[in-house]
């Protein structure tokens, strides 16, 4: 019997809740990290605001470069990717689990930026290294201010 391939494909657009975190693994691979707000179809009936989903997001190597170079808070973007579930160890000893997107693909979406970097920009590289450890991608100390 053989085993079935599962589909876990997920594509969002939405802006950068927070300036992404940008690191170096020991073999000198770049991550980043950010949380990605993505605004829900409807209006709340109570506020007439647009809520929102925040959903944090891991991009490596090529893709980390993108984020770094031309991505900040408020930036809208698109990414591709898939969910990713693993847990770790915190500083307490407590187990902790966390569901993230592990990118494959990054789309600039927005204006021209002051450095000139077109709209519709994108980075599609081949990576599939998600073996890291301890990445806090928690969402917590989201500002309310994001523009849209």
């Amino acid at each position: 019997m053989s085993a079935q391939k599962g589909i876990n494909h997920v594509v969002l657009v939405g802006r950068l809740a927070n300036d992404p975190k940008i690191s170096s693994t020991a073999q000198n691979n770049s991550v980043a990290s950010f949380t990605l707000a993505v605004a829900k179809a409807f209006v709340n009936p109570v506020t007439g605001d647009r809520d929102a989903d925040f959903i944090p997001v891991v991009a490596w190597r090529q893709q980390a470069d993108v984020v770094k170079n031309f991505l900040k808070k408020g930036s809208e973007c698109g990414v591709e990717g898939r969910i990713q579930t693993r847990s770790y160890t915190d500083k307490d000893g407590q187990k902790r689990y966390v569901t993230e997107v592990l990118v494959d693909s990054i789309y600039l979406i927005g204006g021209k930026r002051e450095d000139g970097m077109q709209a519709g920009s994108s980075a599609n590289f081949d990576d599939d290294d998600a073996n890291y450890s301890n990445n806090n991608a928690s969402v917590t100390d989201i500002d309310n201010d994001l523009p849209f």
